[in-house]
C-alpha cells in the first residue's frame, strides 16, 4: 500500500468527446454535449467520495487550433455548463475556481465564470478547478512574468516561490492525474503541479467515463507506493 493512500487533488484529461460522436455518426459537439455530462457525474462523485480538489482540463491552450465552429461552440457550451450547473454548486457546497490564460477568452465567458467563483468562494466541501484556455507551460511563463515584474531578485527565485506564484498556487501538488481517450501523455496539463503525480490511464473515451471508473482510478492509486524520489527501504 502507498504511503497515501487517498489523493487529495485529481486532475482529469476529459480526453475522446469528439472520437465518441464520430464513432456513432453523430457531430463532434454532441460528443462534447455527452462530456458535459459525464463531468457533472464525476464531479458529484468526487464530492461524495471526499476528494478536496478536483482540476478538470476544460479548454487548452492548443485547442484554438481546432476549427473556429468548434471553438465557438465549445465558448458556448462552457457558458452553458456554468450557468446550468450553477445551482448544482451551491447545493453541494462545491467551490469553483478557474486556472488558465484570461486573455483570448470571450469577455462573456470571463463573466460567467468570474461570477461563479466569487459566488462560491465561501465553499469548502470540494473544490473544482476548471482549467479554461489552460497550458502547463504557459502557466509557468507567465508565474515567471510575474516574479521578474515585482522585482524579485535572481537569488530570491525558489521553487516555492514558483509555486506560489502560478494560477492556483494555494491548492496543493496534483496526487493523480486520470486521462481517458487511450492517449499516453500529459498534455501540457499541471506540469508543474503534477510533478510528481501518479497517472491513471483508460482506452475509455469520456463521456463513457462512469462515476465506477473513477473510484477503480482512485483504488489504483491506493495500491501504489510513492517514492518521492527516493527508495523504499523494505525492499
Amino acid at each position: 500500500m502507498g504511503s497515501q493512500s487517498f489523493p487529495s487533488h485529481v486532475g482529469i484529461i476529459m480526453d475522446g468527446n469528439g472520437r465518441w460522436a464520430q464513432s456513432r455518426g453523430l457531430k463532434r459537439s454532441k460528443g462534447h454535449r455527452e462530456g458535459v455530462t459525464s463531468a457533472k457525474a464525476i464531479v458529484k462523485k468526487a464530492s461524495d467520495m471526499g476528494i478536496k480538489y478536483l482540476s478538470l482540463y476544460v479548454f487548452s491552450t492548443e485547442n484554438w487550433k481546432r476549427t473556429e465552429e468548434e471553438v465557438s461552440f465549445l465558448m458556448v457550451l462552457i457558458r452553458q455548463y456554468l450557468k446550468q450547473e450553477y445551482q448544482f454548486y451551491i447545493d453541494n457546497k462545491i467551490r469553483v475556481i478557474h486556472s488558465g490564460r484570461r486573455e483570448d477568452l470571450p469577455k462573456e465567458v470571463l463573466g460567467d465564470i468570474d461570477q461563479v467563483v466569487d459566488q462560491t468562494k465561501d465553499f469548502e466541501n470540494l473544490t473544482v478547478n476548471l482549467c479554461i484556455n489552460y497550458g502547463g507551460r504557459d502557466e509557468v511563463v507567465r508565474a515567471v512574468k510575474n516574479i521578474v515584474q515585482a522585482g524579485t531578485a535572481p537569488e530570491e527565485v525558489t521553487e516555492e516561490l514558483i509555486s506560489r506564484s502560478i494560477d492556483n498556487g494555494p491548492l496543493p501538488p496534483v496526487d493523480l492525474i486520470i486521462r481517458t481517450g487511450g492517449d499516453l501523455r500529459s498534455s501540457n496539463f499541471l506540469l508543474w503541479e503534477g510533478a510528481y503525480a501518479e497517472f491513471f490511464f483508460t482506452q475509455k473515451l469520456w463521456p463513457d467515463f462512469t462515476p465506477e471508473d473513477f473510484a477503480s482510478a482512485l483504488d489504483s492509486f491506493g495500491k501504489r507506493d510513492r517514492r518521492w524520489g527516493g527508495y523504499n527501504a523494505h525492499e
